[in-house]
């Protein structure tokens, strides 16, 4: 069924995102007086061709990553006479600019309808109470204790651990002071504490902020009750099953679920073995465990989940705002995720942020499938952070993406005449390799990640 979920999910993800981007391109276009010869979706041979009243060729192409619009134009071949006016390349140089920038203001606007959306619909989230606080980490030296409730960091307010997290990321390799906004539990006075941050997780593959702050949060106590098991995991191949009780760890008593996750994380590749209750009788099963991560980042891997428990109303709280108000919150939501992909970005491209974090065609299929299958709410927030990702990747100013094309308009504009066809030529092949080469990148931190 999760492989159902991704298939469908991804083919969505992709359709919805890449349409819209290039319906940007083609409805701009078709505005300024540009023909527009073909609007295909996915490249390669054609799935599903017709076409529209105005000549244009609508196509569905057999690989679904990605989209163009092809226009008519007197740099690819002859153009008639009689349609001069009508090619692209005979448009003001303001003209061409606004065609090429429609496709990733498209995404901005697609994922400011699907954050709207979100809003409405509302969502239930976990309010961020802290559990426990690790003895002498960056928690413990600002006074962050357990028991209190975040409200805020560094003045953005935080209704749920998605949000907390969300804001640490954006802290990423940076020094300086972060700013903890705290209310104690039964209090309504809110305090603020200041973490003091160094090159904070910089450079780190797979960094988990909240962790590294030494914050663990509230959760209720889960009992060590095995439930789906991963099909490839340690736990699977060691004959552990779904229901099994885990008592101890290699002759350490287990009591509650984190237990075991702290303990499997701590022994990554080894062989251990547990003590189980499974139908009123105790086994001893081996196991060795998996691993993930590299370098200091490589944890076990035991490939079993554990029996979900309810939780406590209180420690719950359901977000949700009215068609006006939500307006509000998705532009500020829109606007703070496109902030924070640039400066992701930017940090990698000067080593504050591990490249390590970049993600291809791969892990997007995985976490379009989990998105989908956890609800619409988690759909509609992937789709809109992939939408964001989708126009900020495109407005870089490289040859071969719009960014790029805007930048010889731009260039253009400010010196009166186009860049000569021999530099424009060396761009779009420096352009193409680093295209490439980020993709081969992206593609080869999906396949360690497997």
């Amino acid at each position: 069924m999760s492989a159902l979920y991704m298939i469908v999910g991804t083919f969505i993800a992709l359709g919805v995102l890449v349409t819209f981007h290039e319906f940007g391109h083609f409805w701009v276009a078709r505005r300024c007086g540009v023909k527009v010869l073909r609007f295909s979706i996915g490249f390669g041979k054609p799935l599903l061709r017709w076409h529209g009243r105005k000549g244009t060729e609508f196509m569905i192409a057999a690989v679904p990553l990605g989209g163009y619009v092809k226009m008519l134009d007197e740099r690819e071949a002859e153009v008639p006479v009689e349609l001069l006016d009508q090619a692209f390349n005979r448009k003001s140089v303001w003209q061409r600019i606004s065609i090429v920038s429609a496709g990733p203001l498209a995404n901005f606007l697609l994922a400011l309808f699907f954050f709207w959306l979100f809003a409405v619909l509302g969502s239930q989230q976990v309010r961020p109470v802290i559990g426990s606080v690790e003895e002498g980490s960056l928690a413990a030296v600002a006074g962050l204790a357990a028991g209190q409730e975040i409200v805020a960091v560094d003045g953005e307010e935080t209704f749920g651990w998605a949000a907390v997290n969300l804001q640490l990321v954006r802290r990423l390799g940076e020094s300086g002071r972060l700013k903890v906004t705290v209310r104690d539990n039964g209090s309504n006075v809110a305090q603020t504490r200041q973490v003091v941050l160094e090159d904070w997780l910089k450079g780190i593959d797979e960094p988990d902020p909240i962790a590294a702050l030494g914050i663990r949060p509230w959760r209720p106590a889960i009992p060590p009750l095995l439930g789906r098991l991963d099909p490839k995991g340690a736990a699977q191949a060691a004959g552990l099953l779904s229901g099994d009780r885990l008592l101890s760890f290699d002759g350490q008593t287990l009591d509650d679920w984190q237990q075991v996750v702290d303990r499997v994380r701590a022994r990554p590749g080894e062989r251990v073995v547990f003590q189980v209750e499974r139908a009123g009788q105790q086994l001893q099963v081996p196991v060795t465990l998996g691993s993930r991560g590299e370098g200091k980042a490589r944890s076990g891997y035991l490939g079993a989940g554990v029996e979900g428990v309810d939780w406590p109303p209180e420690m719950l709280r359901t977000v949700r705002f009215g068609p006006a108000d939500a307006i509000g919150e998705a532009f500020r939501r829109t606007w703070s995720m496109s902030v924070l992909t640039f400066e992701s970005l930017k940090k990698m491209l000067f080593g504050e942020l591990s490249v390590k974090n970049l993600s291809g065609p791969i892990t997007i299929a995985k976490v379009a499938g989990a998105s989908a299958q956890s609800g619409v709410g988690d759909f509609l927030n992937f789709l809109a952070y992939l939408s964001i990702s989708l126009g900020v990747l495109n407005l870089l100013p490289i040859p071969v993406l719009d960014g790029g094309h805007l930048l010889y308009y731009v260039v253009e504009a400010v010196r009166g005449r186009p860049l000569s066809e021999r530099v424009q030529a060396w761009g779009m092949q420096i352009g193409i390799s680093l295209v490439i080469g980020v993709m081969l990148l992206a593609l080869l931190n999906d396949l360690s990640r497997l």
